[in-house]
């Protein structure tokens, strides 16, 4: 019986630019869900964070910090902030990251790689922010 499960997640980061490990409470969902055999959607439901599948590494998580801001630097100068913004960067780093991902679900459990572990970016924090999670398949 094809079966659909939504839960959110909710993060209100202490930092305005966080990296967040969150592949144990997204499999968490999975078991929840009990579907058994499918797909695993995750996306922020907000345009200045973003989700991305990765090595769980210290040092790779700082370089990609540190890619991010030389690709798109906090900047006074962006067209955005003539609006009142002052969150340019954080739109374009959510670009180059992944607004979402979709993972495998196989025997009730996700499909990851040994080293695939599942992050939320958060580029414009420190309020509240959601992030869905839909698991879609067979049960």
């Amino acid at each position: 019986m094809t079966k659909a499960h939504t839960e959110y997640l909710t993060f209100n980061t202490r930092k305005r630019k966080e990296m967040i490990h969150i592949t144990d409470q997204v499999e968490a969902i999975v078991r929840r869900s009990g579907i058994r055999d499918g797909l695993c959607f995750v996306s922020p439901m907000h345009i200045t964070a973003a989700v991305y599948v990765n090595d769980h590494e210290s040092g790779l998580i700082e370089d990609i910090s540190t890619w991010l801001e030389q690709l798109a630097p906090e900047n006074p100068a962006y067209r955005h902030h003539q609006t009142g913004e002052d969150n340019g960067d954080a739109h374009l780093k959510a670009l180059l990251l992944h607004h979402e991902t979709t993972l495998p679900v196989t025997d009730g459990h996700l499909d990851l790689g040994t080293w695939q572990r599942i992050f939320y970016a958060e580029f414009d924090g420190q309020r509240p922010k959601r992030l869905i999670v839909k698991v879609l398949g067979i049960a």
